[in-house]
């Protein structure tokens, strides 16, 4: 296989330069491109500095036509509003479109869905190794405890976190419903204030923290009657996240066009 080639939109920002140092740090591929907003400082200077990784001879640019047709995949951490974008573009491109985004909704799926036709889409609410096999575990778990034991996903981020629950918990509830073969769409709570009045059996809720500096922590609560199972994962460095989404383009790089997940990359889907 020859040697993957690259681009990072949002390289200037903090998860764009960790990307930027993971392609560096990977065998298998290289930087051909980076992207940043309009106005942005980082403009016309070399990716690798800006990254801390060294001069890569890759200046960021606001134009990603150009980029994107030189380019095997791009690896996105950006807005859903971005994201989108960038997925018309890959589909154009017809290459590999690895996405971190988070705060994606329903509409924004559906367009993505309809890219993939087109692009190798890897998508995923958190692209470390050891969530999606934390994920598996929920799905194992919802299934085997049924209704009796009551599903509650608490989640902590850092003060600066703009979208809530965060995509890590929704992956995880999403993991807890198809384990009980229900819709969270439709079973889910995001929010208690007031008289609730008792908890309905069934549904999966959600709570959330900010604060500090927390790169990420998530645990998943089973509370039965007498006893009470916890599964849980703590991000410690950002670079884990960076790392996957590498991992899943050189993975899809030789895939049929289709929408993916980590599951998929990680050889634990069911579908």
């Amino acid at each position: 296989m020859s040697e993957m080639r690259l681009v990072v939109v949002g390289a200037a920002g903090r998860m764009g330069r960790m990307l930027v140092k993971a392609v560096a740090e990977t065998e298998g591929c290289r930087l051909v491109g980076a992207i940043a907003k309009p106005g942005s400082e980082a403009i016309g200077h070399d990716a690798g500095l800006i990254a801390g990784t060294g001069l890569l001879d890759v200046d960021v640019t606001d134009d990603p036509l150009p980029v994107f047709a030189q380019a095997d995949g791009v690896l996105d951490f950006t807005t859903p509003s971005a994201t989108i974008g960038f997925a018309a573009l890959a589909a154009q491109a017809r290459i590999v479109h690895v996405i971190g985004t988070t705060g994606l909704q329903e509409p924004d799926f559906h367009r993505l869905e309809a890219a993939a036709r087109h692009a190798r889409i890897v998508q995923s609410g958190n692209m470390s190794l050891g969530v999606n096999l934390l994920a598996g575990l929920v799905r194992r778990a919802a299934a085997a405890l049924g209704e009796d034991f009551d599903i509650e996903i608490l989640e902590m981020h850092h003060r600066q976190k703009v979208d809530a629950p965060s995509g890590t918990a929704l992956l995880l509830g999403e993991a807890a419903a198809e384990g009980r073969k229900i819709s969270l769409k439709d079973r889910s709570v995001r929010v208690r204030d007031g008289h609730t009045g008792p908890r309905r059996a069934g549904d999966i809720g959600f709570a959330t923290l900010r604060g500090g500096t927390v790169v990420g922590e998530h645990n998943v609560i089973f509370a039965g009657s007498g006893e009470r199972l916890e599964l849980g994962h703590r991000a410690e460095d950002r670079g884990i996240f960076a790392r996957g989404a590498v991992k899943a383009a050189l993975w899809a790089f030789d895939r049929k066009p289709g929408y993916y997940t980590m599951a998929d990359v990680l050889g634990m889907s069911e579908g």
